[in-house]
Parts: C-alpha cells; structure tokens; sequence
C-alpha cells in the first residue's frame, strides 16, 4: 500500500543576503527606526491595533513608492516572488505578482501580532532585517484545523502533520507564503528589537 501526500502547503524561505545587501539591509534598519519615530499616525494606529509595538500597517504601508531603499528591497524580492510562483505551479495568463503593499514592524519584548492572513492578496511574506537571540518565530496554522474534528492530538516529533508548524528566520532572510495562509508572531521574548517589512503580492 501507498501513501500520498495530497495539498501541500508551501513555505519559501532564502538568504537575502551578500556583503553589497548587507548596507541595504543596515539602510532599511535605520529607515525602519527612523519612521517610528516621525510617523506619528502609525504610532496612534499602533497603540490600538499592535499594543507596545510600532507598525506602519495602518500609516504607510506602500513603503516601496516611498523610499529608494524599500524599492531596492522590492526589486530583490521580486525575483524571489517570480521563483516561489513557479513552485506553486501558478499559470498567471501572461500577467504578473506586483508588490501592492509593503510595511515596517518593530516588536519591543512582550509584543505579540495575533492570528492573521492577508486577503485580497496572493503571496505575503517577511523580510527579516533585525532578530534578536532568542526572538519569537513566526508561526503558521494547518489551514485544515477547523475541519479536524475528533481527530487525535498529533505526537510532539511530528514532522509534516503537524497543526502548528514555528519557522525561524534570521536576520537577512526572507520568508514566503500564500496570503490565505493564517500565521501569527507570539509574544517576542528577546530583549533587543525585532525589526521586519511585511509585503503583499496582488495578481495584475
């Protein structure tokens, strides 16, 4: 008898990273803090929406049409977008995956971002600028949790069956996943700032 693996869900994951992008990732670090502190309306955003953090989800969240920086980070990001796509097997009809919005995220310790996907997208990811020792992983739900019913709890060394799978990423890396797949940062537990740019990739 055989046994298939049916549905895969696929996460892409890449080193961003050389010694000519390391100063890019240095220049977006320091253009990350810098908005934190002269955006005054994703702070106000961020205080109800992401306690103790910043976020410039709800302010300015197409940093990619703002900054020559952020737009060298999309030009990067999207030859990895184009890989990953090819992977998924997408037949795009001659269109393609365009970045339509792109955020900072500062976690301070003890901010969490819940549960969450991004709709009206069609791959979000993650570009990892500054992380910590010891920072929180993102963390992704098995998008057939609701559907499980009785099943049995999976044993704690499963590998692919897993309902809960935790993806760290290092600084310099980037992180890829389809947008209907719902993920969340638990609580960051290192001292230092965790600093990452969010994007979303719509279909034109």
């Amino acid at each position: 008898m055989a046994t298939k693996a049916l549905f895969p869900t696929l996460v892409y994951e890449a080193r961003l990273e050389s010694s000519r992008r390391t100063s890019l990732r240095e220049r977006l670090l320091r253009e990350a803090l810098q908005l934190r502190e002269d955006d005054g309306a994703g702070r106000i955003w961020s205080r109800d929406n992401y306690p103790g953090g910043y976020t410039s989800y709800g302010s300015l969240c197409r940093m990619q049409t703002l900054s020559p920086t952020f737009a060298a980070l999309e030009r990067l990001l999207d030859a990895h977008v184009a890989g990953f796509a090819r992977q998924l097997d997408f037949d795009l009809g001659g269109r393609r995956l365009t970045m339509t919005d792109c955020w900072v995220n500062v976690m301070p310790r003890g901010v969490a971002h819940s549960l969450h996907l991004h709709p009206h997208s069609v791959i979000s990811g993650t570009y990892y600028v500054q992380v910590p020792p010891g920072s929180s992983a993102i963390k992704f739900e098995d998008p057939r949790l609701d559907r499980y019913m009785a099943a049995p709890p999976r044993r704690v060394r499963a590998a692919g069956t897993r309902t809960w799978v935790t993806v760290p990423a290092p600084a310099g890396n980037v992180l890829l996943f389809e947008s209907w797949l719902r993920h969340e940062v638990p609580a960051q537990r290192a001292r230092g700032l965790r600093v990452s740019i969010s994007f979303n990739y719509g279909w034109f």
